[in-house]
């Protein structure tokens, strides 16, 4: 008996990530493809509407709204509307968590080499962070102007960390890729099949 249910745990292992993530994509293109062709039927005649069409039309509206954000007066726009969301009491606390959550996980489009070091907290315990700001704001640089940088230390299993100012001469710098280090921290170290 106990056999079958290391087997079937085993199984359970290996097809739950793989049936997690082709769900959550089935149901991030129904979700568009149902808001967008609802939208689509209410402007459109019946007979010009067909299966698909609001997906791609989804798809379409945020490439488009991805150019329009480089362009200058949209940045500016965009800027406008987070002061505005910052200066609401309640709303800015959530957008502000929001804000700091992508921010999060943009640290994975950097293409710095050296923005994934060690931290060593104690003589044998070491953490794994991401380099965010290399200058600091001078107020929290101390009296003598350390050569300090800022320090993002993920949490494991959950979104949070800890940013934290060390010198930098105490970092120990990671020759690994910033996805790799990321996928390390968050799942707690537990590295997928195929990995070193």
């Amino acid at each position: 008996m106990k056999r079958l249910a290391s087997l079937t745990l085993q199984g359970l292992v290996a097809v739950l990530p793989v049936g997690l993530t082709v769900y959550l994509i089935y149901w991030l293109l129904l979700t568009m493809e149902s808001i967008a062709g609802t939208a689509l039927r209410t402007l459109l005649p019946r007979d010009w509407y067909f299966t698909g069409l609001g997906l791609l039309s989804a798809l379409m509206l945020l490439a488009l709204v991805g150019l329009l954000v480089n362009a200058y007066a949209i940045r500016h726009l965009l800027r406008l509307g987070d002061t505005l969301l910052s200066s609401i009491p309640l709303v800015k606390s959530v957008h502000g968590a929001i804000q700091d959550v992508l921010r999060a996980f943009s640290i994975v489009d950097k293409k710095q080499a050296d923005s994934v070091v060690l931290v060593e907290l104690q003589e044998n315990m070491r953490l794994i962070g991401f380099v965010t700001a290399r200058f600091p704001p001078g107020k929290l640089r101390g009296a003598h102007g350390e050569n300090i940088v800022g320090v993002y230390l993920p949490m494991s299993y959950q979104l949070g960390g800890y940013t934290v100012y060390l010198p930098a001469e105490n970092l120990q710098r990671l020759d690994i890729s910033v996805e790799e280090a990321m996928r390390i921290a968050v799942t707690g170290g537990i590295q997928s099949p195929g990995s070193d």
